[in-house]
């Protein structure tokens, strides 16, 4: 149905009204957004009812973060999975798959993501504001865009293997993992369908389906893993068919999902709504990805920098080791960002300025708890956990030196991430991806480039350098945050709904710019 009639049906309801539940439905979300102010919290006055509102707002944060960090662990493990049973295969076919799934796939799947995290901020926030029925009509935009996009990103599928030669990596492994990169291709578009996906089901809070469906996904994945690449002796050939297979999973499940009706007015079907104001969306597809990309590869490049120290292998796999302990733990995060995304969405999209800062309040403090906890976890096991993952004692005691290092970035993670959530939730991506580029490109790497090399203090040289840069960008997304004017952000939300709903008087451009 067209998404203008769509727009009006809550005005048809307010006026004719009628028996219909559909009608029903659309007028108590007109006269909801007349009264919005209604709901908004009181101000806090006194420890007790801050303490009262703080468990009240705890408890709207976990019902979405729990399952949210559940389906990314499970999503994560698809390709961990994958690497694990590759190192039964053989040693090239475990180098090939993490390769492929660090540096092909990593990159598609960073600009995807982050394409797809501007839903975030519009489904959120015209959820929040009663607009249910342009979720839909959102999300059909958005995969029309980052289905476009794959197939631009498809041509470093294709030419795969030239390109790892070009960045260094052997002949062998380059054509081994460009061969299994081709055979990833149908993943690259399970991306563009399954992305946008979870940000219409996000602004809904359906998250426990989206739980659900990755863990069966995941079951799945492990045994047919073992059954084609083991047992079968099938091998890359194998990993491809069921790393695809689960991804495509993940698609047809959740579109089924969506389209038995579950979600109510937010899909009522395929609309030409879909390829209007497509350059509009581009651009704030194109400053969520860069925003998030910046972050995502931050860390990456401080791999590669290792990689030209002196006893580089040693170096390289203490901090692969590093990393793959601070990549699970950034799950936890990614789910915080999920749900302050979803919170901050939905209560400016509702005109409720003071719960919206009320939860970002909550959240850092949830935050910084959760990250002290995994700190102190990892500090008084620094002598045990190094074993679990190596066997050299070169390794096992960079490792061990490393650990302070690490427990600082894992409590920084923690919180970054939630920040990074309401500037998403808030419509901020293009201000951040500068705030990004600043704090960490033009002063994060440098100065860990200078430690490292020039003072010669190694890895943990460039760690701490570009760890400077993640703790500057936190203190300037904190000063912005303290800085808002979340009474001035409902309105631009209320702007941003009209606009991108199809009102004549607004643009979208107008309202982000």
């Amino acid at each position: 149905m067209d998404s203008d009639i769509h727009h009006q049906q809550p005005l048809l309801a307010a006026s004719y009204g009628g028996e219909s539940d559909r009608l029903l439905y659309s007028s108590a979300s007109f006269l909801a957004s007349f009264s919005a102010d209604d709901n908004d919290i009181e101000p806090i006055n006194g420890p007790r009812k801050f303490l009262r509102q703080f468990h009240a707002e705890s408890r709207k944060l976990w019902y979405l973060a729990g399952p949210a960090i559940f389906m990314s662990v499970c999503q994560y493990s698809l390709g961990a999975i994958t690497q694990l049973f590759a190192g039964h295969v053989s040693t090239i076919a475990l180098a090939a798959v993490s390769v492929e799934n660090s540096v092909i796939a990593g990159f598609s799947y960073g600009i995807l993501l982050g394409m797809g995290s501007a839903l975030e901020t519009l489904c959120g926030q015209a959820y929040g504001a009663g607009q249910i029925e342009m979720l839909g009509v959102y999300m059909q935009r958005s995969w029309v865009i980052l289905n476009a996009t794959s197939l631009v990103l498809m041509l470093s599928y294709i030419f795969a293997a030239p390109l790892l030669k070009l960045i260094g990596q052997t002949t062998e492994i380059s054509e081994e993992a460009g061969l299994f990169a081709i055979y990833m291709i149908p993943q690259l578009f399970s991306y563009a369908f399954v992305f946008p996906m979870a940000k219409f089901l996000q602004a809904q809070s359906k998250i426990m389906a989206m739980a659900v469906i990755a863990a069966l996904a995941l079951v799945l994945h492990a045994f047919f893993s073992w059954l084609l690449m083991l047992k079968l002796g099938w091998g890359m050939v194998g990993a491809a068919v069921v790393l695809n297979g689960s991804w495509i999973f993940i698609v047809v499940v959740q579109l089924l999902y969506i389209f038995s009706g579950t979600c109510g007015l937010a899909w009522s079907g395929f609309s030409f709504g879909a390829f209007e104001n497509l350059w509009g969306f581009v651009k704030l597809s194109l400053a969520s990805a860069v925003m998030l990309c910046l972050e995502f590869w931050y860390y990456m490049a401080l791999i590669l920098f290792a990689g030209y120290l002196k006893n580089p292998e040693i170096s390289v796999d203490a901090l692969s080791i590093a990393m793959n302990i601070l990549g699970w733990t950034i799950m936890i995060a990614l789910g915080f960002n999920v749900a302050i995304s979803v919170r901050i969405s939905n209560e400016l999209g509702a005109n409720h300025p003071r719960t919206a800062k009320f939860s970002v309040v909550v959240m850092i403090l949830t935050s910084v708890v959760v990250g002290i906890l995994l700190s102190l976890g990892l500090i008084l096991t620094r002598n045990v956990y190094p074993s679990w993952f190596a066997d050299s004692n070169e390794v096992k005691e960079l490792v061990n030196e490393l650990t302070p290092l690490l427990a600082t970035c894992i409590l920084i993670n923690m919180i970054q991430p939630a920040l990074s959530g309401v500037a998403i939730g808030a419509g901020w991506q293009a201000l951040v991806a500068y705030v990004n580029l600043g704090c960490y490109y033009l002063f994060g790497i440098p100065i860990g480039l200078i430690l490292g090399y020039k003072f010669d203090y190694g890895v943990q040289g460039i760690w701490l350098g570009m760890m400077s840069g993640t703790v500057v960008q936190t203190g300037v997304l904190l000063w912005l945050i303290y800085k808002t004017n979340w009474n001035k952000e409902a309105s631009i939300a209320e702007d941003r709904i009209k606009a991108w709903a199809g009102d004549d008087d607004l643009k979208p451009s107008d309202v982000e710019n």
